[in-house]
């Protein structure tokens, strides 16, 4: 248990940084950020991958990792403009 949960934040770290690396634009979020939103994007395309029946398959899951991928740079793009967001806000209220 304790094996899997570690394999799923180190892919989910990767996961996380591939996806701030191919989406354009500099995101102002942090590393922790960053894993979570990996971590959570790689359980859900690994479900994703399963519904469609290609969760597994011979050799490396190419199908599932761009899935999982897709996910995490959606996650991140969402997850900077709602922090942009609340930043501007805070900005606002505190002049």
């Amino acid at each position: 248990m304790i094996g899997i949960l570690l394999w799923a934040i180190i892919g989910g770290a990767i996961i996380g940084v591939l996806a701030r690396l191919i989406l354009p634009g500099r995101q102002n979020i942090s590393w922790l950020a960053t894993i979570s939103i990996g971590f959570i994007a790689a359980l859900i395309g690994g479900v994703v991958a399963d519904f469609l029946g290609v969760g597994e398959t011979r050799g490396i899951d190419w199908i599932r990792h761009g899935i999982q991928i897709g996910l995490a740079i959606l996650f991140v793009w969402i997850f900077t403009r709602l922090a942009t967001r609340d930043a501007a806000k805070r900005n606002q209220i505190s002049r």
